[in-house]
């Protein structure tokens, strides 16, 4: 079965940076489209950055500039390299893969930068 399990999250002070890694099973990882979302208490769960099996990548707004998406495929393995945080990036990080229709999603991985 697909599984998907993110790592690198945690506590950071405004200005840090942090990187999230997903880990993918049971899929055709260099196939499959990828994704970072976010959720932060009281709000949506938003779109934060995508990547294509070529290594195409679309971004937030409120992101670019600050954060890259990238992908290992040798490893199976999705990457958020999250620079110069704010306050207001603090939320539940979530990996998503898309394949074949379906979609599927990681447990998330907690992000807390500081002021």
């Amino acid at each position: 079965q697909v599984q998907l399990v993110e790592s690198g999250g945690g506590l950071v002070q405004a200005g840090g940076s942090l990187r999230l890694s997903c880990a993918a099973s049971g899929i055709n990882f260099r196939s499959t489209v990828m994704g970072w979302y976010r959720q932060a208490p009281g709000k949506e769960r938003e779109l934060v950055a995508v990547i294509t099996s070529g290594g195409l990548t679309n971004c937030a707004e409120s992101v670019k500039g600050r954060f890259t998406i990238s992908r290992d495929n040798a490893k199976n393995t999705v990457y958020l390299q999250m620079n110069s945080l704010k306050p207001e990036d603090t939320a539940v990080y979530y990996c998503k893969a898309a394949k074949a229709g379906d979609y599927y999603w990681g447990q998330g991985t907690q992000v807390t930068v500081s002021s």
